[in-house]
């Protein structure tokens, strides 16, 4: 966050003294190729465990429990890679924030004050998300998430003050996101699914662009980009003896997977346009 914030406060100082200078009055319709660079860093970076289907109804909200009845995963869960077994070891950290950058080409049409267009960019962000997951015996179970980046099609409306734009922006993004799972646990077998993707999501933001000269413009950019991903599914199955808490309800074993879906970013951006 505090690299966000470093960011936001340079541009804002940029773009509040090149405000003062918007009496040209230069078109801003036409293509344009350009670049961005900036930071990106998850949104919702806590609280997150693993759920368990251990009747392979498909609803992951039941309790792994012992023979004896009592909850196998009572040690509790953490953010990050284990560093043992055992719950006490802890977990290293994520890495939920990163330097991005990519590419970008589109088009505007002005009317009047008012500009209307579309983007499509390419950006490259790499951040990993895991959870950790303890089970009495004692055994880690974790699961992974890397995003790599994205690309985006979005649209974007703003008013043109001179040689200054203030616009909003929305569309939608695919994301490249692997997913794996690691335990100590070797009393089980692990069969992991759907560890590999691309996965569907949208952005929204908003941003300012100052034009320099006719082809040349330099703005600051900001995107909420929120992605919808299952993430991996592992099944826990034989050869452990029947009694083993992931076959005590079903033979079959029990599905694990993490308890968040969504993987929500905030990235604050420079970006650079050639204009023609």
């Amino acid at each position: 966050m505090k690299h966000i914030l470093l960011t936001a406060a340079a541009v804002a100082a940029v773009a509040a003294g090149s405000a003062a200078n918007a009496q040209t009055t230069r078109d801003w319709s036409g293509g344009y190729v350009g670049a961005q660079m900036g930071w990106g860093q998850r949104a919702n970076a806590q609280g997150e465990r693993l759920v368990f289907d251990t009747n392979l109804d498909g609803q992951f909200n039941d309790t792994v429990r012992t023979g004896a009845g009592a909850d196998a995963f009572s040690p509790g869960s953490c953010d990050g890679v284990a560093r043992g077994a055992a719950r006490g070891a802890g977990c290293t950290g994520d890495k939920d924030s990163n330097f991005e950058f990519g590419a970008r080409a589109g088009y505007d049409w002005q009317f009047g004050n008012w500009v209307v267009g579309g983007v499509a960019e390419v950006t490259r962000l790499n951040l990993d998300d895991d959870v950790t997951s303890f089970s009495t015996t004692p055994a880690f179970y974790t699961f992974s998430r890397e995003l790599n980046g994205w690309g985006a099609l979005r649209a974007r409306a703003g008013y043109a003050m001179g040689d200054n734009l203030l616009y909003a922006t929305g569309g939608v993004a695919r994301a490249e996101m692997r997913d794996r799972f690691t335990t100590s646990n070797r009393a089980n077998t692990f069969t992991v699914t759907n560890d590999d993707k691309w996965v569907n999501g949208y952005q929204v933001g908003g941003g300012y662009e100052r034009k320099l000269t006719d082809d040349v413009s330099l703005g600051v950019e900001y995107l909420y980009s929120n992605f919808d991903n299952e993430g991996a599914t592992a099944r826990a199955g034989g050869p452990a003896p029947a009694g083993n808490p992931f076959l005590l309800v079903n033979s079959a074993g029990t599905d694990m997977r993490r308890s968040k879906d969504l993987t929500q970013l905030h990235s604050v951006r420079m970006t650079a346009s050639y204009r023609f």
